[in-house]
């Protein structure tokens, strides 16, 4: 609706009837540093595809609603006026103008039209205004109006110094310093109003007004032209323009009037000349010397700094309160009661009155203020040290409870409300015209977050962990307290609870989950999931049914439980870095009207306006090509080849787009898969050859998108895979091959020569070695042979000993048997003793044994090393039962008898640890 606008300002003014000097509509400041050209923005103009150009005093500046380029003149001087008609943007300099369009590449490229001064003396003038006028371009300076048209240019001088031009009603209007006001027809000028009153006198602009022609001066105000008389126009804003000396005028859609002025900023007024908005220094312009206005599309007021540029949203129905003193401080709640705004924050209590925007104080309210609600007819203040009645802008303390956070009625109970505070529940009644504040004592919890799910029924959740369940008695005098911490509550850290449409609803770090009452547990709530979100909280009064919610990105939407649907939305960028974190809320003015809570003021918000503001994306625009960093020329087909292995880069902007990004999706199939681009620019490397398709779209914060704009692309092969190559290298792996078999064959032949030498080589060093074994083979049959002959001898040489000491035995027998015959019985035991001496003669053992160690390889070496328990006399016995003799060969040998051997072998085995089922004679046979 075209006075949809105006209609929302005028309801703030006579709602709040508050002076222009706090309240203001969003506006965002662009510094120097981010467009990075000069400090002074003398003109601006839009181009038809939405981008914006401004005339700086160091180049031309072109913004495309996320980035900003800056072009400079090839004299490099500065540029004091820019107008963007038919895709060329004509620019006005120091004896200097002319016009930018892009090329091929999409770069803008500066033609000079001034040429003219090479036939005459230069004019040392300035153009400071372009306009444009059934097809022809004019161009002025204090001196001259230029006019190009149709490839040429004239020139029309009049008497006195030119202060503007104006279009009105395709008319053109000149103003002059001393001359008043001509009119343009055929490059002539015609006297159309003149007189004292116009007399030295700068002229900012003419412009339709009311069927009349609305005239603004720097110096004396506003006049009004019908019928050939002149009057007067005394408005508010007359005296203000006069004072801070008007230099910019603006009329916009919906009849509001903008004014920039030298001194004090910008004023915005309604359709008779009323203030409605100031925006300055003192509440966040950078400048308050403003050198032009433009106004773009959908309400967007750019305004012209002498140090800055300033973008004004005068399209979503909201406006900000601003307190740039720092006094306020961060605000918790907002409340209008018996006209008198009161507003509540962590440094105290403050209020505005009807008719004056000056921030006043509450007396002894310093400390953090947390709730204000109207019960009754009476103001409550749920404050740091407790609850107060604001009553004539005082305080009057009716509760020591610290920490007054939320206050609930009890269903069905006339004048009874329970507050949540820092130490748990407090009980008010009204009783014989006073409030009666109990505090029960069941509970000591900081609740913050408090709701009924009837009149005997709350719930309550910790300020930072845990939900309760409390029962209230009759009287509500005593509570029942249950934790409800482990009834299926996906977490207990910063619960929220509302009660939504009768059901007990909570916001967990998960989710929304609700109470399901036949199963007393708490299960997930698929409706709130779905409609807002997970990760979306609700910071309105839940028992509305246009509820406001915050998500994640902290935008804040209306959104209707009836359907779904969001009615109305406000982009995070209005209050950026201003929200109260954990503490955000909507507070409800009136009807239509909500304030939204920030640091050092708070957002007035229109829910009337139900009609979502932001228009839709529009289709990306593509700006430039890059191939390897080298521009390539932009093709109206949208289809373009590349070479292999070289990295795109492809810039796209929707200037006509707000509060956007942008995605793509590459493709070669009916699916995609959409991602996020980090800048407007999209870089692409490492494609392999082939066709490929590229689509880029705008997306707003709401979601909705833009129709897709499609590039194809083709990578061409490497140079190793054109027909080209593969002929020489079909040619050179031919000529490879017959090489390669060439070789093969000569290298065979070598083989098998070198095979054929070898191979006699083998088989006379196989016939050595076979010689080598045979003599190796016939040495180890003469070693064995040699062992075996020495092991006969060695037998031989045992049983011999074997009956040399069987005959001394029977010799020392039959002495024994004739021992009467002797009679020296001293020589009878002198040859005895020789006799045994005989029989086991200590050199002739070691003799034994060392030729028994040749033949048995060190065998008894090895026995005393395994056992060293064993005797002289069992190495013995082991020696000659290796020689396979005899329990009575060895007994002669032993000087004993067969039993006593066998004695001794039983012991040996033992020694030897032998079991019983074990043979001694085969172990020491195999013993190694």
């Amino acid at each position: 609706m075209k006075y949809k606008s105006i209609f929302f300002l005028i309801l703030i003014v006579l709602c709040f009837n508050a002076s222009y000097a706090q309240y203001a509509p969003f506006f965002q400041n662009y510094t120097l540093t981010e467009f990075n050209a000069g400090n002074q923005n003398w003109d601006i103009s839009f181009a038809d595809n939405g981008k914006l150009y401004v005339a700086n005093d160091k180049g031309l500046l072109e913004f495309d609603g996320l980035k900003w380029n800056f072009y400079q003149l090839p004299n490099k001087t500065i540029i004091r006026s820019v107008m963007a008609y038919n895709n060329v943007i004509y620019t006005g300099s120091y004896e200097e103008f002319g016009y930018w369009k892009k090329n091929k590449k999409g770069v803008l490229v500066y033609t000079s039209l001034s040429n003219f001064q090479e036939q005459e003396k230069s004019l040392d003038e300035e153009f400071w205004q372009i306009l444009h006028h059934n097809g022809a371009i004019l161009f002025r300076s204090f001196a001259n109006l230029y006019i190009y048209k149709d490839g040429k240019i004239s020139k029309v001088r009049p008497e006195s110094t030119i202060i503007s031009c104006s279009v009105v009603n395709n008319k053109v209007y000149v103003s002059t310093l001393k001359d008043g006001i001509y009119m343009l027809r055929d490059d002539v000028l015609i006297p159309f109003i003149n007189g004292d009153a116009l007399y030295d006198t700068k002229i900012v602009s003419i412009s339709s007004f009311k069927n009349k022609l609305l005239i603004t001066t720097a110096l004396k105000g506003c006049y009004l032209y019908n019928n050939n008389t002149l009057k007067a126009w005394k408005p508010q804003i007359n005296t203000i323009i006069k004072e801070q000396q008007l230099n910019s005028f603006l009329e916009l859609d919906n009849g509001n009037m903008v004014f920039g002025t030298i001194k004090n900023g910008v004023y915005i007024t309604n359709n008779l000349g009323n203030v409605l908005f100031h925006i300055s220094k003192e509440n966040g312009l950078l400048n308050n010397t403003v050198l032009n206005l433009g106004l773009g599309k959908n309400n967007k007021l750019w305004v012209g700094l002498d140090n800055g540029i300033a973008l004004v949203d005068l399209n979503y129905n909201h406006v900000l309160y601003n307190d740039n003193s720092g006094e306020l401080g961060a605000v918790y709640d907002v409340i209008k009661y018996k006209k008198v705004l009161y507003i509540a924050s962590n440094t105290g209590l403050f209020y505005l009155e009807e008719g004056n925007d000056r921030l006043k104080f509450v007396e002894n309210s310093q400390g953090q203020v947390w709730n204000l609600k109207e019960i009754n007819g009476e103001l409550f203040c749920g404050h740091n040290d407790g609850t107060f009645l604001v009553q004539d802008k005082k305080l009057k303390k009716i509760s020591n409870a610290t920490g007054g956070w939320v206050l609930k009625k009890v269903p069905e109970a006339n004048n009874t409300y329970i507050q949540g505070t820092y130490a748990g529940l407090v009980r008010y009644k009204y009783e014989n015209g006073e409030w009666q504040a109990v505090h029960l004592g069941g509970t000591t919890i900081p609740i913050k977050y408090l709701v009924f799910e009837d009149a005997f029924t709350a719930w309550a959740a910790h300020a930072y962990k845990g939900l309760y369940r409390i029962k209230f008695d009759e009287t509500y005098d005593s509570v029942d307290v249950e934790n409800y911490k482990n009834k299926g509550l996906w977490s207990d850290y910063n619960v929220r609870v509302y009660n939504i449409k009768n059901d007990i609803c909570f916001k967990t770090n998960q989710g929304w989950q609700k109470y399901e009452a036949l199963i007393d547990s708490i299960v997930p709530n698929t409706l709130l999931n779905d409609t807002f979100g997970q990760d979306t909280n609700i910071i309105s009064e839940p028992y509305l049914d246009l509820l406001v919610t915050k998500n994640k990105t902290d935008r804040i939407s209306f959104v209707s439980l009836e359907n779904g649907n969001t009615n109305l939305e406000l982009p995070n960028k209005i209050f950026k870095d201003r929200l109260v974190v954990g503490g955000e809320s909507i507070s409800q003015i009136n009807d239509s009207i909500y304030a939204l809570n920030l640091y050092d003021g708070f957002m007035l918000i229109n829910k009337a306006e139900n009609v979502r503001q932001a228009t839709l994306p529009q289709e990306p625009i593509l700006e430039h090509i890059e191939v390897d960093k080298s521009l390539f020329d932009i093709n109206p087909a949208d289809a373009y080849e590349f070479p292999f292995n070289q990295k795109i880069s492809i810039s796209v902007s929707s200037p006509n787009s707000s509060n956007h990004f942008f995605e793509y999706a590459i493709s070669n199939s009916d699916s995609l898969n959409w991602y996020q681009m980090d800048s407007e620019r999209l870089e692409l490397s490492n494609l392999s050859n082939g066709d490929y398709s590229v689509h880029f779209r705008a997306t707003n914060l709401s979601g909705d998108v833009s129709s897709v704009k499609t590039l194809k692309l083709k990578v061409l092969p490497p140079w190793y895979k054109n027909s080209l190559f593969f002929l020489f290298t079909g040619l050179l792996i031919s000529l490879l091959a017959y090489g390669l078999h060439k070789r093969k064959i000569n290298k065979e032949q070598n083989a098998l020569h070198e095979k054929l030498k070898i191979e006699q080589e083998t088989l006379l060093k196989e016939k050595a070695i076979e010689n080598d074994k045979k003599i190796v083979q016939l040495k180890n049959e003469s070693l064995k042979n040699e062992v075996k002959l020495k092991s006969k001898q060695l037998a031989n040489t045992a049983m011999s000993l074997v009956k040399k000491n069987e005959s001394l035995l029977e010799i020392k027998n039959e002495i024994s048997k004739n021992k009467i015959g002797f009679e020296n019985s001293l020589a009878y035991k002198r040859l005895l003793r020789k006799i045994d001496n005989s029989i086991g003669h200590k050199d002739e053992w070691q003799l034994f044994e060392y030729n028994f160690n040749q033949v048995h390889e060190e065998f008894f070496n090895e026995l005393k090393s395994k056992y060293p328990q064993l005797t002289h006399k069992d190495l013995k016995i082991c020696a000659y039962i290796k020689m396979n003799l005899l329990t009575k060969e060895i007994a002669p040998l032993m000087n004993v008898s067969i039993r006593g051997l066998e004695t001794h072998r039983y012991r040996l085995k033992r020694k030897l640890n032998l079991e019983n089922d074990k043979s001694l004679a085969d172990y020491l046979r195999n013993f190694q």
